[in-house]
Parts: C-alpha cells; structure tokens; sequence
C-alpha cells in the first residue's frame, strides 16, 4: 500500500476529492493538522460523496507526531521548488507522497529536512505558480500506479 499524506490542507472539496481517489486506488491517507475545515464540512462530504467511509484515513496533531508513528518506505515531498520531475522518481509499495497546503505549500524546514532526490515537481509552463491540490495528487498517485503495475486494480 502507497501513502497519500495531506500536511495542513486547507480547502475541504480538494480533500474531498483526494479522499475519494484514496477509497479508489487503496491508497491510505494521511492529514497533518491543524485541517481549515472540520471533517464533517459539507463540501468535503458533497466531494467525497459516499466514498469518504471507505477511505483509509489517519489524522496527526502534528508533522513531528505523523512521522514517530508512521513507517514508510521513501517520503516524497511535492513542491513547485524542485528540481526532479515526478516521472523520475521509483515509485514502491509502502512510499509516502507528502504534499502541503494549498496556500503556501510545503514549508522550506521540511523541504530542508529531505533528500534532495525527494522533492518532486509536476512540470507545467514558466508562468505558472501551482496546480490544485486535489490533480497534483491525482497525476502524482496514477504515475505511482502505473510504475508499479496497477497493483490491485482492474
């Protein structure tokens, strides 16, 4: 299983739509709070629809305690900052794709904190500042699908 971690995210239909494609794909999610919307938001559930339930889903108080408690493979942080493409990068069962708020992204102490190898960017046109949160996810997870067979999907 491959981890989608969400830290702080801001705006419930993205995380609504990523809780979907979670319950889809078998992806397991993880939010790092503080969230800015509480769980029972109605456009989170309007975007999640009935899939919401069948996501796998993990909340954290804090970065520090999402990584004592979690074990993963490889934490790939997204990030317009990087200098690797997504497409570069070996996907495996049991990585964690990390990806910040929609606002601000990800904040440089933990870009810092990672290997230079996992910064990933989703490559768009010179003027451009970001893609929503919700299809950088998606492009992200499906190349990690693909990469590794589709595993467990017809």
């Amino acid at each position: 299983m491959m981890n989608i971690v969400l830290f702080e995210p801001e705006i419930p239909p993205n995380t609504g739509n990523i809780m979907r494609l979670a319950a889809n794909t078998g992806f397991q999610l993880h939010l790092i709070e503080p969230l800015g919307f509480r769980l029972d938001d109605k456009q989170l559930r309007r975007a999640g629809l009935d899939y919401r339930e069948w996501a796998h889903t993990c909340r954290y108080s804090s970065y520090e305690e999402f990584l004592k408690i979690c074990k993963f493979n490889q934490l790939y942080a997204f990030t317009t900052k990087a200098r690797r493409s997504y497409s570069d990068a070996g996907f495996v069962p049991g990585d964690a794709l990390l990806f910040g708020p929609e606002s601000r992204g990800l904040p440089a102490q933990i870009l810092d904190s990672l290997a230079g190898d996992n910064c990933l960017r989703i490559p768009m046109t010179a003027k451009s500042r970001s893609l929503n949160l919700s299809n950088t996810v998606a492009v992200a997870l499906y190349e990690a699908l693909r990469q590794n067979d589709f595993p467990g999907l017809a």
